[in-house]
């Protein structure tokens, strides 16, 4: 096995592993804490004359204040689709148009909604490890492969430790990302 091919077993490997940890920070970002955050819309689809098409494509998503989320959408016949992805998404807030403009008014979190957010969270986080562990479970495999084509099982034993630091060191990550998710869930 070459130098070029350990390479790219292992870039393969702390690919898929960033990849995991990009979905986790963007299924985070859009848990709302009680703050409002346009993050918890802009990725919304919207019909936009029958094709699914992102929020922040067809809308200036803002906040007004640390409460409320103010959609402003490219044209006026875009209000009703707007409220109709909001419902859909099921985001625990009630949309409300005004001929203008879809305001969202984000609701201060009772200690039960914040339980479950909390939960949520770790969901996510292992939904996560998931995805860094089949990183590694990939990386090793290909390397058990090489061996049995001939690479030296010392060399192979090496690359695998490698593999499984890797994976420690992103399942540290997802760890981090979740646990300052769930504090600042539980600051009141």
């Amino acid at each position: 096995m070459t130098q070029e091919e350990i390479d790219l077993i292992m870039e393969d490997a702390e690919e898929q592993m960033d990849k995991a940890i990009e979905h986790l920070k963007i299924e985070l970002s859009k848990i709302t804490t009680g703050k409002a955050s346009p993050a918890l819309v802009t990725s919304l689809m919207v019909a936009y004359y029958g094709t699914p098409t992102p929020m922040s494509q067809v809308a200036s998503v803002s906040t007004s204040d640390s409460r409320t989320i103010v959609i402003q959408p490219w044209e006026r016949s875009m209000l009703a689709p707007i409220e109709k992805s909001i419902f859909e998404a099921n985001l625990g807030v009630t949309p409300m148009n005004d001929g203008q403009v879809v305001r969202l008014s984000i609701p201060p979190l009772t200690e039960e909604r914040r339980r479950d957010l909390v939960k949520r969270c770790a969901h996510l986080g292992e939904e996560s490890k998931v995805g860094v562990r089949s990183g590694r479970r990939d990386a090793i495999e290909a390397i058990k492969k090489a061996v049995k084509n001939g690479t030296p099982e010392d060399l192979g034993k090496k690359l695998e430790e490698d593999a499984d630091n890797l994976s420690k060191r992103y399942i540290g990550q997802v760890d981090e990302l979740v646990k300052g998710k769930e504090k600042e869930i539980m600051t009141i």
